[in-house]
């Protein structure tokens, strides 16, 4: 016989940081992820692998100061690009 269900997990910030693997075996044995919270990882996992090629026209010296920038910082360059209009959008809606 299955343990019962306590909680149902609807925000990531939900799951606590375990000591150990026991600890979070007890934990997901009487919990589960709320299943839009799941489709929600899901749907961004299949956005991530899909991606569209642009051309952006820039400044030789403003490309080789992002390049700088993003090496200092372990960083792909594009990435890095990527990151901050996502943030920037974010903060736009």
């Amino acid at each position: 016989m299955e343990p019962a269900i306590d909680r149902v997990i609807a925000t990531w910030s939900e799951v606590p940081r375990f000591d150990d693997e026991v600890a979070e075996a007890q934990f997901w044995t009487r919990t589960r992820i709320d299943s839009r919270l799941m489709n929600t990882a899901i749907l961004k996992t299949v956005e991530n692998r899909e991606s569209t090629t642009v051309t952006l026209r820039m400044d030789p010296r403003m490309l080789a100061r992002l390049k700088r920038l993003a090496r200092s910082r372990y960083l792909n360059y594009q990435s890095m690009i990527k990151q901050w209009l996502s943030e920037r959008l974010e903060k736009e809606l």
